[in-house]
């Protein structure tokens, strides 16, 4: 009798261990899988931005918009969402640290590095993405 129990006792905590073991490389997985999708898509916003900024420019006789209100509220409107203005989209912040008539240097960076997104990636004047880790700043 006492055997038996010993056994299932066993048995139990194996297959506990293999749940748990389970569960930890499926939540691994998921988190991998966001950290690349809110990276991809801050790559994106970044374009969006670049694209609005430079069209922007263009019918400005090169002039660059000094504040993000021109891009969302003039007419025409070249960005849909200001990114600017929320706390976050997708694990991502977004902030540019120029942004004048003569050209601009934007940035997006993670919320929380390594857990929302492992790269942060800047755009500059004449559109260059650069990314670099996070964990080194």
């Amino acid at each position: 009798m006492v055997n038996n129990k010993a056994r299932s006792f066993v048995t139990i905590m194996i297959v506990l261990g293999l749940s748990a073991l389970l569960l930890r490389t499926v939540l691994q997985k998921f988190i991998i899988y966001n950290i690349e999708r809110n990276q991809s898509l801050a790559q994106v916003n970044l374009k969006l931005f670049y694209t609005a900024l430079e069209n922007y420019a263009k019918n400005n006789k090169g002039a660059y918009p000094e504040n993000i209100n021109q891009l969302t509220k003039g007419s025409p409107v070249y960005l849909e969402k200001d990114y600017l203005g929320v706390p976050s989209v997708r694990g991502y912040e977004y902030d540019c640290q120029r942004l004048d008539s003569t050209g601009y240097n934007c940035s997006a960076g993670p919320v929380n590095c390594n857990l929302t997104g492992k790269k942060i990636y800047t755009i500059s004047t004449g559109g260059l993405i650069i990314s670099e880790d996070c964990d080194k700043k």
